[in-house]
């Protein structure tokens, strides 16, 4: 069994009312978890969250970023980038408009 560690996940202000209003969430992730593995943590038991972020395919949605410890995830590996303990992971939505 993979030891654990924490993260915090730092939501938006479009995504807070789908997570209890909360602005910041900390959460156990194993050594070797990734982001998909974050995402899937974030999303259990909150399935209108969870299609906010991802697409039906898993895939990040177009208009959300996703860093961890600053560093975009799309330059990285995607979903599957390593989620370090005491990472902090910010989700970031775009908000499109004219």
């Amino acid at each position: 069994m993979a030891a654990t560690n924490s993260v915090t996940v730092l939501i938006p202000t479009l995504l807070r009312p789908y997570i209890d209003g909360r602005s910041e969430v900390s959460m156990s992730v194993p050594d070797d978890g990734d982001v998909s593995a974050l995402l899937d943590g974030l999303g259990e038991g909150r399935p209108l969250l969870d299609q906010r972020i991802r697409e039906e395919t898993g895939a990040l949605r177009r208009y959300v970023n996703i860093y961890v410890d600053g560093e975009d995830v799309r330059r990285l590996d995607g979903l599957g980038t390593a989620v370090p303990g005491g990472a902090t992971i910010m989700i970031i939505q775009s908000v499109a408009g004219g």
